[in-house]
């Protein structure tokens, strides 16, 4: 015996009609079913693609993260927000609308994180003649920083500048010089040291002797010889209180004495991760 198959809105034609109702009842229930079916759909659809859409940018987020981590920039607080939304969509039961929300931060955070990167990218670059110089350029608290090493600027104990010093500095103000948005930029000269007591003298202490290093250094890039703009440069000392290695060894200690050149993040740029994520 041969089975016939009807579609659903003929049996529903069939169904209504013998119920009484009239054909123009019977099509507009017919329209409402095929309205439904249609909204369905494209539910279906959107929530499909939102969900592949939000998982190339978490994969995206992702790859970011990693390769500022690796460039030594904390990104840390930025991702703190983004947890609940990870945890609230990887649940079956997330609504097309939370995941459309979840998809949205991710592209936003997605573009933050972008932007960071590409402002240190472009930084390192113009910085990259110092490099060439054997200077180290590194990032440390979100900053870019310069370092020279102390003993090659000055000698134990002092702050007065020495020849081969003086000849680093002016090849460091040459390759800012060079550059105008790099010469147009804010620096602090940091001087270090590392933890050893410094015994009275005229400095009297650590924080002493590296403050006026940090100032030696800075007078010198914006005398005549380095010709960098005196608005645009200040000085500090920290002492021993921010080592690079450990002052447990003779190595470790060399590290320690040194001076950074801090290109400071103008206020467009500042890296107040927690205010972002907001």
């Amino acid at each position: 015996m041969q089975l016939r198959t009807f579609a659903l809105p003929a049996l529903i034609a069939s169904f209504a009609l013998g119920c009484g109702y009239s054909e123009e009842e019977w099509q507009a229930q017919l329209d409402k079913y095929n309205r439904l079916q249609s909204e369905h759909q494209n539910t279906e659809a959107r929530l499909t693609k939102t969900q592949q859409e939000l998982q190339a940018e978490q994969t995206r987020v992702e790859e970011l993260a990693k390769q500022l981590k690796a460039a030594g920039i904390d990104i840390s607080k930025l991702n703190e927000n983004l947890q609940s939304s990870a945890s609230q969509v990887s649940q079956l039961s997330a609504s097309l609308e939370e995941r459309e929300r979840a998809l949205a931060e991710y592209k936003a955070r997605a573009k933050q994180l972008e932007q960071i990167k590409e402002r240190f990218d472009t930084l390192r670059k113009k910085l990259d003649e110092l490099t060439k110089l054997g200077l180290a350029v590194n990032i440390r608290k979100n900053r870019m920083v310069v370092s020279l090493p102390g003993d090659v600027l000055f000698d134990s104990g002092r702050e007065t500048l020495k020849k081969e010093g003086k000849e680093i500095l002016e090849k460091v103000a040459q390759v800012i010089r060079a550059d105008a948005s790099l010469k147009a930029r804010d620096f602090q000269v940091a001087g270090h040291t590392d933890n050893k007591p410094l015994a009275g003298g005229v400095f009297r202490d650590n924080w002493g002797l590296s403050l006026m290093r940090a100032r030696e250094v800075l007078l010198y890039l914006v005398s005549d010889k380095g010709q960098l703009p005196i608005d645009h440069w200040s000085a500090s000392g920290y002492g021993d209180t921010d080592p690079v290695a450990s002052n447990d060894d003779a190595d470790g200690r060399q590290k320690n004495r040194r001076c950074d050149i801090i290109v400071v993040p103008s206020v467009e740029e500042m890296l107040d991760l927690k205010a972002i994520a907001q």
